[in-house]
């Protein structure tokens, strides 16, 4: 018999929907998970079915229910329920709740030209001054107008005020809700091109630019509120309140516990996305970040700076993939190790370019300072190597921007088993870095949230107590080798003019 009270977390991603149920001590009770298709069209078009989406969310939380009975827990004491999202992908629907055209995802690329033509009409300062973000296809704003230029049914129903827009919290709140509730939360409305930062609200001035006059947008509220009630459609014999709405890399940041100024989280994933929390005011970045907002509860709103690094854990596959260095990932570590250091060797891993805060996306990968001393060790090491550099380069140009130091790095993804790369990691930023080593760690800061609000976790001192003991790799004090080898990638980059002696 599990012991209640418990909190039920759905973590809507892009391939797969994940639903998780906790208990008090934010542990794991029950888990269900199903794959989500997505169409990858042509012309870089990526999208997916909404209803499919719903019903998909409905699937894994059906499964993730069937586990919890099985273990013998009682329905009655899930208290409340909070999602997580893939962010900036959406839906725009009409009146009837009919969708007006498939769900665009965050990937998709078809409103590059949109994006250019804002710059040239002079938009992109406005949009970096309201929004804290770039006139990039990859937020949702750029994208609802190309549909509006080239969908002919989606032009109309904007202008006749029949359009609704939605992220996917908000999507599957009004389908969940039976198109009771069109709410949505200050993270994902932070990530539309359509909301101010300063006010945290909608921006007609924006929207109108954007020629998008007559679109409905949601209300919005605290991560942490009542969003509405449901039994998904008919799995639960009662309605739970739903009590948190939250985009998935933010909730990632709270379920690792930055809850304060200086506390910044990175997934170490293909790619990696870094988040630093910088408090009750928002900051502009002059080095390459967007601005968001991180988390919110009642009255308390955390801002936050966010870098994207492009090639992450991409540049081992390819080292693995393509020319064969190794067969198994997990092979890197002892190699990086078994050499004292790279030997000069670099690799500057700009496959698809330099994302935050070089932002050179025609720059193309390297490898540098070869010599017939060196060998596949080096290479590895190097390649390994360019995940904490490039972290470093980020986290540096967020504590320029904000006058906020880093106070500690938490981390998640799959390279975390990585003890070189933790090690070095801790080593460059002087700081400690927290291994979470828990995977559904979006999941946690839903619930955590959701459990904020209908008081399963009393309060944020009771989440910090529950995050305590994680493993926490410390820095070694004699870093000056890490320093000089830092150096090198700097002049590497070109961040770093190099500097020629002559006698």
């Amino acid at each position: 018999m599990l012991n209640g009270p418990f909190v039920l977390a759905i973590d809507q991603g892009t391939s797969s929907t994940k639903s998780v149920i906790f208990n008090k001590k934010g542990e794991v009770v029950a888990r269900g998970s199903e794959p989500l298709r997505t169409m990858y069209l042509d012309g870089g078009f990526v999208e997916q079915d909404p209803q499919e989406i719903y019903e998909n969310v409905l699937t894994s939380v059906a499964k993730c229910i069937a586990d919890f009975t099985a273990k013998e827990g009682r329905i009655e004491d899930i208290r409340s329920c909070g999602i997580s999202n893939q962010r900036e992908t959406f839906v725009l629907w009409d009146n009837d709740g009919k969708p007006l055209h498939n769900a665009v995802v965050w990937q998709c690329k078809r409103s590059t030209a949109v994006c250019e033509e804002l710059r040239v009409a002079g938009l992109e300062g406005m949009i970096r001054q309201k929004t804290g973000l770039l006139a990039d296809p990859y937020f949702s704003g750029s994208k609802v107008i190309w549909l509006n230029l080239h969908h002919e049914g989606v032009r109309k129903a904007i202008s006749d005020g029949d359009a609704f827009f939605g992220t996917i919290d908000t999507w599957l709140l009004y389908k969940l809700t039976n198109g009771g509730a069109y709410l949505t939360d200050h993270t994902n409305a932070s990530r539309t091109l359509f909301f101010n930062l300063e006010t945290r609200s909608w921006d007609e001035e924006l929207i109108r630019s954007f020629g998008l006059d007559g679109l409905h947008l949601p209300d919005i509220q605290s991560s942490s509120s009542h969003f509405g009630e449901t039994d998904f459609g008919g799995l639960l014999s009662a309605s739970i309140p739903v009590t948190a709405m939250i985009g998935d890399s933010h909730a990632a940041a709270f379920g690792e516990g930055c809850f304060f100024p200086g506390i910044a989280k990175a997934t170490l994933g293909t790619g990696s996305s870094i988040l630093m929390n910088i408090g009750p005011e928002p900051k502009a970045s002059h080095q390459g970040m967007v601005t968001t907002i991180g988390w919110s509860a009642g009255d308390r709103v955390e801002y936050a700076l966010e870098g994207v690094i492009v090639t992450c854990g991409a540049t081992i596959e390819w080292l693995k993939t393509h020319l064969g260095l190794f067969s198994d990932i997990r092979e890197t570590e002892s190699m990086a190790l078994s050499v004292k250091d790279s030997g000069g060797v670099y690799l500057i891993p700009a496959f698809s370019g330099l994302g935050a805060p070089h932002w050179d996306m025609n720059r193309k990968a390297s490898i540098t300072g070869l010599t017939f001393n060196s060998n596949k060790n080096h290479i590895v090491r190097a390649a390994l190597e360019s995940i904490p550099f490039q972290i470093k380069d980020v986290i540096v140009a967020m504590e320029t921007d904000t006058g906020i130091a880093l106070q500690e790095l938490k981390i998640d993804g799959g390279l975390t088993s990585n003890n070189f790369v933790v090690q070095m990691l801790a080593d460059l930023l002087e700081k400690p870095v927290v291994n979470l080593g828990f995977p559904e760690v979006s999941a946690l800061g839903a619930a955590y949230l959701s459990g904020l609000y209908s008081g399963v976790y009393p309060d944020i001192d009771y989440l910090q107590k529950l995050n305590a003991g994680h493993l926490s790799v410390a820095p070694n004090a004699a870093n000056d080798a890490v320093k000089t080898v830092y150096r090198g990638w700097q002049e590497a980059v070109g961040s770093v003019p190099q500097v020629y002696i002559t006698h």
